[in-house]
């Protein structure tokens, strides 16, 4: 059986990286200061984790007790201070590193909620949660509209299928490394492939189109 050992850990850590470069970059595209951008990436990269430890009542969370989990955060912030101006060209970045953390958060947290003992379903759930809820944090605290709730992206989706995966491999004990590689992989794929090509999921009530809802109006949008 699989166990949240230390490899584990580094795959949390890879994890907290990808998302605080999130979050660093809707910093800098926001036109944060320095401190701005590292607060943006912390709250990012450490908001899922936190929301994960409290859930499950680990004990204080990671990020307050292991002060390595400080370090992505910090490092993110000087590699964007110091390369944003030569990669700003690329939006796509933001979305990239996103969809990185969201891959390998949805394995973390789903692994840690089983190591604690809870079941499959619930398992799930918060391994969604943790790779969702930072980003969730970061849209509202950058004032923009929170990626989970975007009717023109897909974005909880791809953490479901990877914390499903991760859950029914653990449970039939084939979970392991390589499998997790191949999650996260898929994760990863899944999300940029949905985000190139505008796959969505319908809206909340059959017939809606995705402009003019609220206003009553023809709908003119696209579906």
């Amino acid at each position: 059986m699989f166990t949240f050992d230390l490899a584990l850990v580094w795959l949390d850590l890879a994890g907290v990286f990808f998302f605080a470069v999130s979050g660093s970059l809707l910093a800098a595209k926001k036109q944060f200061d320095i401190i701005g951008s590292l607060l943006l990436a912390s709250l990012v990269a450490l908001g899922g984790g936190v929301i994960r430890d409290i859930i499950i009542g680990a004990g204080p969370p990671a990020a307050f007790t292991n002060p390595v989990y400080l370090v992505p955060p910090l490092l993110a912030a000087i590699l964007v201070y110091f390369l944003f101006s030569s990669i700003q060209r690329f939006t796509s970045l933001l979305t990239l590193f996103d969809a990185g953390g969201l891959a390998l958060f949805c394995i973390t947290g789903t692994l840690k909620a089983l190591a604690a003992g809870m079941n499959p379903v619930a398992a799930i759930l918060l391994g969604v949660t943790t790779a969702v809820g930072g980003g969730l944090l970061r849209d509202i605290t950058a004032n923009e509209i929170p990626t989970l709730f975007n009717a023109r992206d897909l974005y909880a989706l791809p953490a479901f299928t990877g914390a499903a995966l991760t859950a029914l491999l653990w449970n039939i004990g084939t979970f392991n490394g390589v499998t997790a590689g191949v999650i996260a992989a898929w994760v990863f794929a899944f999300r940029v492939v949905a985000w190139r090509r505008g796959w969505r999921v319908p809206l909340a009530v059959r017939g809606w189109h995705r402009a003019g809802v609220s206003s009553g109006a023809d709908s003119r949008g696209r579906d």
